[in-house]
């Protein structure tokens, strides 16, 4: 059973455009902030047609505990007047036509889609990137260059409820700061060389998302392990933890985290 089975959205919602518009409200705020205004919010204004007839000022006045109040309520009356004026009021089901709403970006987009529509997206917002450089799943600079690497190490049919997991994962276990990694399950489990982890084993080409042909040359820096003959695992530099380098090899399956952290969890519990 893998960790956080069938993990719920944070953010309170019965429709999609209700969703679109705690999306909206939960950048740089907390989704336990937006849960806490969304229902009086919602109250007067449970459509779009409702809250498009509203005044800006109005909908700030409700919001005024959010961060970016005044943008965000400004976004959300433009957001819900074309929603109105070219959808009929509906949420549109497509990134292309979602990307075009006030205040919508590709995150929120994915957010809307995965959870409202169950298209196979995989949202990465800051906390989701910090892990995965944490964790050594990606080397990229920014959430666009996370969101892909992720979407290569990940079966796609996991992507929706496995970035549920992570943000539910890093609030328990691995928060931003201050952090101790010796007490988080997964940290541990990337601490440790690739090949000596528990559970652990190259994967084939073809397995958990990773294509036929890798597109750069396949390295690894790990002893005389054995390697697989058809695809070589990439080995991806970690920064520093401890004082000393970490090398996490991808591809990183996830029921192998789901496994171990749970033997990690156990394996502490053991040695108290």
């Amino acid at each position: 059973m893998a960790l956080y089975e069938d993990p719920p959205c944070p953010l309170d919602y019965q429709t999609p455009f209700q969703l679109l518009v705690a999306v909206i409200l939960s950048a740089q705020s907390t989704d336990k902030k937006v849960n806490e205004i969304t229902p009086a919010l919602f109250a007067l204004a449970p459509d779009a047609q409702a809250m498009a007839a509203l005044e800006v000022s109005y909908i700030e006045a409700v919001i005024k505990q959010i961060g970016l109040a005044p943008t965000k309520a400004k976004n959300i009356s433009n957001m819900s007047k074309r929603l109105v004026e070219v959808h009929g009021g509906e949420v549109p089901g497509t990134f292309e036509e979602l990307e075009q709403l006030a205040g919508v970006g590709h995150k929120t987009a994915s957010v809307v889609l995965a959870v409202a529509f169950k298209v196979a997206t995989f949202p990465v917002d800051t906390h989701i990137h910090r892990l995965a450089q944490r964790w050594g799943l990606t080397s990229g600079k920014n959430v666009e260059q996370s969101e892909a690497d992720l979407k290569v190490l990940f079966r796609e049919e996991t992507w929706n409820p496995l970035h549920l997991r992570i943000i539910y994962f890093g609030r328990e276990h691995c928060k931003a700061a201050p952090h101790d990694p010796t007490v988080c399950p997964i940290c541990m489990w990337a601490a440790v060389p690739p090949f000596h982890r528990p559970g652990s084993s190259p994967l084939k080409a073809g397995q958990s998302g990773l294509p036929r042909k890798l597109s750069q040359p396949a390295t690894t820096t790990v002893g005389s392990a054995p390697q697989s003959a058809q695809a070589k695992p990439v080995s991806r530099k970690r920064p520093t933890m401890a004082g000393k380098a970490v090398e996490v090899v991808a591809p990183v399956s996830e029921g192998a985290l789901a496994a171990e952290t749970v033997a990690l969890r156990k394996g502490r519990q053991r040695r108290k």
